[in-house]
C-alpha cells in the first residue's frame, strides 16, 4: 500500500533526523522499547534491548559536536506489520576528529498500535 510505504519512509526520516540532531528523546519515540530491539553500529557488535541501544546513542551523541547525514534509499518493502528500508548512509561526524563514513544500512520497522517503530538498525561500513 502506498500509505504504508509513505508512513515507513516518514518513520525512517524521523530516525535520521533524531540521529543528525543528536536528540536522544526523539530516538526514544522512534525505537521500540522492547528487549527484542537490535542495533548494529558499523563495525560493532549487536546491541539488544532498548536500554543498551539508548546507551550507545547517548555515548555517540556525547562524543560528537556535529553530525551531518545524507541517505540514499535503495528499497522500501512493507509486508503486513513489518517493513524494511535498505539505504546508503553518508555520515560526517565531528568530535575530536573529523570522520566521513559511508555505510549500507537496513532499518526494520514494526507497526504497533497503528504506528511504525524501529526494531532493528544494522549499518555495515562500505570499504572504499
Amino acid at each position: 500500500m502506498a500509505g504504508d510505504h509513505d508512513s515507513v519512509l516518514q518513520a525512517n526520516t524521523a530516525f535520521y533526523r533524531a540521529f543528525e540532531k543528536k536528540d536522544l528523546e526523539a530516538m526514544a519515540t522512534i525505537w521500540s522499547q522492547g528487549i527484542g530491539s537490535l542495533c548494529v553500529h558499523p563495525g560493532r557488535t549487536a546491541l539488544q534491548g532498548w536500554e543498551a541501544i539508548r546507551q550507545s546513542w547517548q555515548q555517540i551523541f556525547k562524543n560528537t559536536r556535529y553530525l551531518e547525514i545524507d541517505i540514499d534509499v535503495i528499497s522500501v518493502e512493507v509486508s503486513g506489520d513489518l517493513a524494511y528500508v535498505v539505504l546508503v548512509e553518508k555520515v560526517l561526524q565531528i568530535g575530536q576528529d573529523r570522520l566521513e563514513a559511508k555505510s549500507m544500512a537496513t532499518n526494520i520497522f514494526e507497526r504497533m498500535a497503528g504506528r511504525w517503530y524501529l526494531v532493528h538498525h544494522h549499518g555495515s561500513p562500505v570499504v572504499r
